[in-house]
């Protein structure tokens, strides 16, 4: 196999451990949201993940830097560069598109999320964030950024026809669930938005480095915004497994589920990348089934079904998608 089909097999198996984490990242959250209000625990998760973020960042320039000067250690060097580390220095225009992306896809985003994951079903939710995948490639087609072909369109369609299948049953609109579906639906052209503007910014850097310095950025925005929250938490009365999830759900879901988002963006395009997101309410639902004894209907394999069956569409005749243009 050439050396760059491997490299897109690892990036789609690296993707399906992404929905792995997400999917099994509704049923984390909403269990501590029993014990500790929304938007504080989310404000304590993008905490640990920004240290986390930069420490990983501090530590791959240092190594970089060593393996540099070590003789022979350009291999080395190339590999880390590829995803933890860059050796460019970031211009002022682009430290402007970092804080945009810090506004817009980390601050508004994760508020938005979180207001609307809580206010609505979790079954509104992945409808709603099913659209992602179509709302990025109708972006990218109009713009000129990606080639978006017939089987991509076709993929994308099976994929929201399975998620539909699988919790359409649960889904609804009424007064007390309305908000917080348009609240999801902001959440989700914020999150559109992000992985459409990272595009220049990942072509000279790394995902590490764009996804965690615009993630610091996004905190100092965030926490402030909901300082209030975070002095309702009733320390004494958190359980020890909510602090475990609020640390589980930083590293994995927002420090590798948000690199391996990235990496895939800059390897295949935002397009392909993100109908995998497609892919986490049938992880959610799996997660159910094996966790929380749900019965695995015919219905509910039906749609899943669906899901696969678009997500391989919008696989077959392509390689490596072309990268955004500038």
């Amino acid at each position: 196999m050439p050396a760059a089909s491997r490299r897109v097999a690892l990036i789609d198996l690296l993707l399906l451990l992404m929905t792995l984490i997400w999917g099994t990242n509704y049923a984390i959250v909403k269990h501590a949201f029993t014990e500790m209000d929304p938007q504080a625990f989310n404000a304590l998760r993008m905490i640990v993940a920004s240290a986390t973020f930069a420490a990983v960042i501090a530590w791959a320039h240092r190594r970089a830097a060593r393996l540099a000067r070590t003789a022979g250690g350009g291999g080395a060097v190339s590999s880390l560069v590829s995803v933890f580390n860059t050796r460019e220095r970031l211009t002022p225009r682009e430290w402007l598109g970092l804080a945009g992306l810090g506004v817009i896809g980390q601050c508004l985003y994760q508020y938005c999320f979180i207001a609307g994951l809580s206010q609505t079903s979790v079954a509104n939710s992945a409808l709603l964030v099913a659209v992602t995948p179509v709302l990025i490639a109708m972006t990218s087609a109009l713009s000129g950024r990606e080639p978006v072909g017939w089987g991509h369109w076709a993929g994308a369609a099976l994929s929201i026809a399975g998620i539909y299948i699988v919790v359409g049953g649960g889904a609804g609109m009424n007064g007390s669930s309305l908000r917080g579906d348009l609240t999801m639906l902001l959440a989700v052209v914020c999150w559109t938005a992000y992985t459409l503007g990272s595009g220049p910014l990942m072509r000279r850097h790394s995902p590490v480095g764009v996804t965690g310095l615009s993630m610091i950025i996004g905190s100092l925005l965030y926490v402030p915004l909901v300082s209030g929250h975070l002095r309702t938490i009733d320390v004494a009365a958190v359980s020890a497994a909510t602090w475990i999830s609020i640390v589980y759900s930083a590293l994995f879901s927002l420090c590798v589920a948000y690199t391996i988002w990235y990496a895939a963006v800059r390897e295949i395009g935002s397009a392909r990348t993100s109908i995998y997101s497609n892919l986490v309410p049938v992880v959610a639902m799996l997660t159910a089934v094996l966790f929380l004894g749900d019965v695995l209907s015919p219905r509910k394999l039906l749609g899943a079904a669906a899901v696969l069956a678009g997500i391989a569409l919008t696989r077959m005749g392509t390689g490596r998608l072309a990268a955004p243009a500038e």
